[in-house]
């Protein structure tokens, strides 16, 4: 599914009615008929449409992140898959005013990046890293990961975001990434690893245990490579039980 199948960033337009231009033959932008709406709501589609694709020939989807509730952003993901980045932490423990990020892994175009806590991880490497990013995909970084590196790196990460906890619940997958991972089949070579463990093994790390680090890394990175295939999974059954239903129902 793609942004251009979607009309619920439009002020006024809920599923209700964006199932209904689905059920009329509107799938797509280019089929808008401004018959299935009134008149106001149709030249505020209309009028949308047009920005709209202002912004996705610039490769920009802030504006419809933004607009979407955090359960639908997933919309955003195939127009920009090949300029997603996969982000996840690990950190000394759950506050970000007392406690540090020890670990840092992005993944994008198939290639995954760790910092590492007074080796190279700083703001000015985050800010380079994220900056050619269109979409920013993690799991539980709206409440975590994002606010937690704002804090103690003093950055501000705008890039549009897709929390994949939030479409996880839409379609009844609830519980931890890993135990997602377990329920449709993703596998990791690791074996499972708690965030209690991330933390003892940096201060394992610390105490000169280089191992540990090596088994923290490998873990942080873990997690965040399979972030990609759970989004393809997610998108692709969300696509499947909101659009194509409403398209077999019509």
């Amino acid at each position: 599914m793609r942004i251009e199948n979607s009309f619920i960033p439009v002020r006024g337009v809920g599923e209700t009615t964006e199932r209904r231009l689905w059920e009329n033959g509107v799938t797509h932008w280019d089929e808008f008929d401004g018959s299935v709406v009134g008149s106001t709501l149709a030249d505020r589609i209309e009028t949308f449409i047009d920005e709209g694709r202002t912004h996705l020939e610039r490769g920009d989807v802030s504006v419809f992140a933004e607009a979407l509730p955090a359960s639908s952003r997933w919309r955003c993901y195939e127009n920009v898959s090949a300029e997603t980045c996969f982000l996840d932490i690990e950190t000394t423990g759950l506050s970000a005013d007392t406690n540090d990020v020890t670990t840092v892994s992005l993944h994008r175009g198939g290639e995954t990046k760790t910092f590492v806590k007074d080796r190279d991880l700083s703001s000015d490497r985050l800010e380079r890293e994220l900056t050619d990013a269109a979409l920013l995909v993690t799991f539980n970084g709206q409440r975590f990961d994002v606010p937690f590196l704002e804090t103690c790196f003093d950055v501000d990460i705008d890039v549009p975001h897709v929390d994949l906890m939030y479409p996880c619940k839409k379609l009844g997958l609830d519980g931890g990434l890993k135990a997602i991972e377990r329920e449709l089949g993703i596998d990791r070579d690791l074996p499972d690893i708690s965030g209690r463990d991330a933390v003892r093994l940096w201060h394992e790390y610390e105490r000169g245990d280089d191992g540990a680090l090596e088994t923290l890394v490998e873990y942080n990175r873990a997690d965040t490579r399979n972030m990609e295939p759970l989004m393809e999974i997610v998108a692709d059954r969300l696509h499947e039980t909101v659009f194509e239903a409403a398209i077999v129902d019509e």
